[in-house]
């Protein structure tokens, strides 16, 4: 019985259509519009940022900003994201490949490990030995592959230190510092839509940080 009254609509529809004739039928087809596709853009004006939160066991914890360039290449990327896809273009024209080279620059500091009430000078810093001993490794990946990035190099390194005490006579108190890189890597035939993968390790290997520029 169920089935017999389920068809009675669906019927009394088709009925209905060849009553009111092929002209209203036209008509009702007309009255539908396609619905629109969503585009979502996005503009790389100053290069791809990154930021990250690291860890010493047992140690200090650090902030890692970063920031990937390509002279004007990012400035001018702008990415298209559709339910079909996403799709990057310089202007008019579609690019999916990063340029020959990129830059990376790396800010580096210490942090609080908990952001309660702490006394200034009680917390554990990052030291230049600490730092000195952390090895970085640069990723591409695409999907879960992880390919290491080949021949990077580096093209700026400095230590400086921060004056960041508000009591100039708090002589006592260890001296903080800011890490600065900037990292060559060559990235022709490179997707797009692969991301850059920054992994750092302690000299016993425990990964103390983990971050990724992707567009």
């Amino acid at each position: 019985m169920g089935s017999r009254f389920s068809r009675i609509p669906s019927l009394l529809l088709a009925g209905s259509i060849l009553l009111l004739g092929p002209a209203a039928a036209h008509s009702q087809k007309k009255n539908k519009h396609p619905k629109k596709e969503k585009v979502q853009i996005e503009n790389y004006y100053g290069g791809v940022f990154l930021v990250g939160d690291g860890g010493i066991p047992s140690g200090a914890c650090f902030r890692i900003n970063g920031r990937v360039t390509s002279g004007n290449f990012f400035n001018q990327l702008k990415s298209y994201d559709t339910d079909e896809g996403t799709t990057f273009k310089l202007g008019s024209e579609e690019v999916t490949k990063f340029p020959d080279r990129i830059a990376l620059t790396l800010l580096i500091h210490d942090e609080p490990c908990s952001y309660g009430l702490q006394a200034v000078g009680t917390g554990v810093y990052l030291t230049q030995e600490a730092m000195s001993t952390m090895k970085l490794s640069l990723y591409w990946k695409h999907g879960v592959d992880m390919r290491p990035a080949q021949k990077v190099s580096v093209a700026h390194f400095s230590v400086d230190p921060l004056d960041t005490y508000t009591d100039t006579k708090a002589t006592d108190l260890p001296q903080r510092y800011l890490w600065s890189y900037e990292f060559v890597i060559p990235s022709a035939g490179v997707p797009l839509t692969d991301s850059l993968v920054l992994i750092f390790r302690t000299s016993t290997g425990h990964m103390a940080a983990r971050v990724a520029a992707r567009l």
